[in-house]
């Protein structure tokens, strides 16, 4: 086992071990966000499958379920995604930048992909496809579970609760893409 000294341990060394870490939990949560939309899509189809093969109208009502606590799964590790980039363009960047003999821009890929051509109609439409997946898909199954015989008050009353939470997470949507 190697013996660290102090000259061994230097500030530029562990901001770059501190990036090193933190990309790495960025590369996962973009790996794991990713797949989020895919089970959603996945679990709801498997839902509505379950619901026409059985008759039973009143389980349209799993899905918004199963969309709010992914949806909010999603959107919590997308901002997670994007606050690591900021924080190294921000603070690691500009900190490791300082501590070079030349000063200049470290961690050039953090700022140089944000510019490309075509980036703001990309979010917009990652955006729409979050918006549908995560809220219109739920809530088309809560219509058609209210057009349904099953839409008695109870069960009507729960999906006023999941529509109103939706919107919630709609707007979290929303108010998270206009950063």
């Amino acid at each position: 086992m190697a013996v660290t000294t102090a000259e061994d341990v230097t500030e530029s060394k562990l901001l770059l071990a501190e990036y090193d870490c933190i990309k790495e939990e960025q590369k996962t949560r973009i790996g794991f966000r990713d797949n989020l939309l895919y089970f959603t899509l996945a679990a709801a189809t498997g839902l509505v499958a379950i619901t026409v093969q059985s008759g039973q109208p009143r389980l349209l009502l799993a899905v918004p379920v199963v969309c709010l606590v992914l949806g909010w799964t999603y959107l919590v590790n997308d901002e997670k995604i994007s606050s690591i980039g900021c924080y190294i363009r921000d603070r690691l960047g500009p900190r490791l930048s300082q501590l070079t003999a030349a000063g200049g821009t470290v961690f050039g890929w953090e700022t140089y992909h944000r510019d490309s051509a075509g980036r703001t109609t990309r979010k917009r439409l990652q955006t729409g496809v979050d918006l549908l997946t995560y809220l219109a898909l739920p809530m088309a199954c809560v219509t058609a579970f209210w057009r349904s015989p099953a839409a008695q008050t109870p069960l009507v009353l729960v999906s006023l609760g999941q529509m109103l939470a939706l919107a919630v997470l709609g707007w979290q949507f929303l108010r998270y893409a206009e950063r």
